[in-house]
């Protein structure tokens, strides 16, 4: 009960930084990937903080025998670069560069009552369902730490 109490809390909380930085306005994220017309580069400090949290904290965190609500590291294993990881990045970034929506944010958006990010939210299930049935077995496990 404990571990899904703080993902309760770490989800509402993560959900309010994107509400803040308004991550959650497809508007504005697409502003910010469009690079070569009415560019907002707003939102690189946003990404720019989480990157210098993750640099400060993440190596810190791996020193610790184990997390502190769940007795032990979940890390990807794969660390190769290939053309199943490319061709997902793409479409990722291609779905969210039409949309301008991500998971987290349109997950977030759903509280403001638009159809969109619900749009969007099935169609990501919908892609992830299909990707599991194209790679069958081959996913990777998960790397024990």
């Amino acid at each position: 009960m404990k571990q899904q109490i703080v993902a309760l809390l770490t989800g509402a909380l993560f959900g309010v930084g994107l509400s803040v930085s308004q991550m959650v306005d497809p508007e504005k994220v697409l502003a910010f990937l469009d690079i070569t017309g009415n560019w907002d580069p707003s939102l690189a400090l946003v990404m720019g903080g989480a990157v210098a949290v993750t640099l400060l904290t993440f190596r810190r965190v791996l020193c610790l025998s184990r997390p502190l609500f769940a007795s032990r590291f979940q890390i990807p294993g794969n660390e190769a670069i290939d053309l199943p990881l490319l061709a997902g990045a793409a479409i990722f970034g291609i779905g969210w560069g039409i949309s301008g929506y991500c998971p987290g944010p349109a997950i977030a958006s759903i509280t403001f009552g638009s159809y969109e990010p619900a749009i969007f939210i099935i169609a990501f299930i919908v892609g992830n369902f299909l990707a599991i049935l194209w790679q069958g077995s081959k996913v990777e496990p998960m790397a024990e730490h």
